[in-house]
């Protein structure tokens, strides 16, 4: 098989799709891989390293899409890159496609067999190609609330950690998961007074017991909502519902009951967002004001730190890419209901349910179009 990976057109998006240890890989079992030129170069990959790996550098944008079997990216196409879609091309990337319903036509009517790396599922619920993104992107997050917490950016003044004798800041994180409880960690980290709410009590208990009750554990519903983003001087919102659009708990009146420089930070934008007030924004114009809090909506977020991305993404997509290349994505997942799940659109039809339902548009099982599939 024929692997493309071109360079990534959004906005500050440095990552990269392969590592020249993955191409390696490819080429060692026999494929071909071809890297658009200075694709690498973001994360501080030489593209000598990619030729050494076996890969093939080319020119354009053009002759990668063109040439390859299967494309490789970090992010779902702009729109700038629709005219690339082909029939029976495979796309293996981060899709989002329930906020994206121009995507998703496009996807559809140009038939293309697209996999969202979101959606690939294990059987215990984990999203294993989401998790180190998710890790990250939590990770950053309290980075990046102590940053605008500061005057000049419209912040509070306030010290995330505080000082001896003076308080340190809120932190309200809602949701537990992967990004949830990696920012809850560090913020924790940074020595501010952290809670962390879910409905998932066994996500709470696993908090608990690690942290030793550094960070407060609560259920999640509508009256701690109120009262907890009231209170907080940072919010980071980080829900997720596989494939399907994220649920608005934070609505536009508990960001006006905040104090005037409190951060609003929604990791949960790339899939729409879980508050009202939240929009997308890229690394270039990362934030806004609403009701005089500051929002931080980026939609790309572990792009700002390509190098640890780009490695870590290579690092759970691989597997999965060596198995699509080597059987064929049909075959693929007749033998594996993981990477089943991750199939979003293929053979003009849409075959994940969130992304029907969030579109109004129909939905066909992907059994009803791989033979062979339970």
């Amino acid at each position: 098989m024929i692997v493309g990976v071109p360079k990534e057109v959004k906005d500050n998006e440095y990552r990269v799709a392969l590592t020249p240890e993955g191409a390696r890989e490819l080429t060692a079992t026999g494929h071909q891989v071809l890297i658009q030129d200075g694709a690498g170069a973001g994360s501080g990959i030489p593209q000598q390293r990619y030729e050494r790996a076996g890969a093939e550098i080319v020119l354009t944008a053009t002759e990668v899409w063109s040439s390859s079997d299967m494309i490789m990216k970090v992010k779902e196409p702009v729109a700038s890159e629709f005219e690339h879609l082909r029939e029976g091309q495979i796309l293996f990337t981060y899709l989002h496609l329930a906020a994206s319903e121009e995507l998703t036509q496009a996807l559809v009517e140009r038939k293309v067999a697209a996999v969202a790396y979101e959606t690939v599922q294990l059987p215990d619920g984990r999203l294993p190609l989401l998790a180190p993104m998710s890790e990250i992107a939590g990770r950053m997050a309290p980075h990046v609330a102590a940053h605008l917490l500061e005057k000049e950016y419209g912040g509070r003044g306030i010290l995330m950690g505080g000082v001896s004798g003076v308080r340190p800041a809120k932190v309200f994180v809602l949701g537990a998961g992967m990004a949830g409880s990696n920012a809850a960690w560090i913020a924790a980290g940074m020595e501010a007074e952290v809670i962390v709410v879910d409905t998932n009590l066994d996500r709470l208990r696993f908090i608990d017991q690690i942290h030793k009750g550094r960070i407060i554990t609560l259920m999640s519903d509508r009256l701690t909502l109120e009262q907890r983003v009231r209170e907080a001087d940072v919010v980071i919102g980080s829900v997720l519902v596989p494939g399907a659009r994220a649920p608005k708990l934070i609505t536009q009146e508990m960001i006006r009951s905040m104090r005037a420089g409190a951060v609003a930070i929604d990791i949960a934008i790339d899939q729409g967002g879980c508050m009202e007030t939240s929009r997308m924004t890229t690394h270039s114009d990362p934030t806004y004001v609403v009701d005089g809090v500051v929002h931080y909506c980026v939609g790309n977020m572990p792009g700002a730190v390509p190098n640890t991305s780009t490695y870590a993404l290579t690092n759970v997509t691989l597997p999965y890419a060596l198995r699509i290349a080597a059987d064929g994505l049909e075959d693929s997942v007749r033998d594996d209901a993981t990477l089943a799940l991750g199939v979003n659109v293929i053979a003009g039809e849409v075959t994940n349910p969130g992304v029907a339902e969030a579109h109004g548009m129909t939905l066909t099982p992907l059994s009803a179009i791989v033979a062979g599939l339970s």
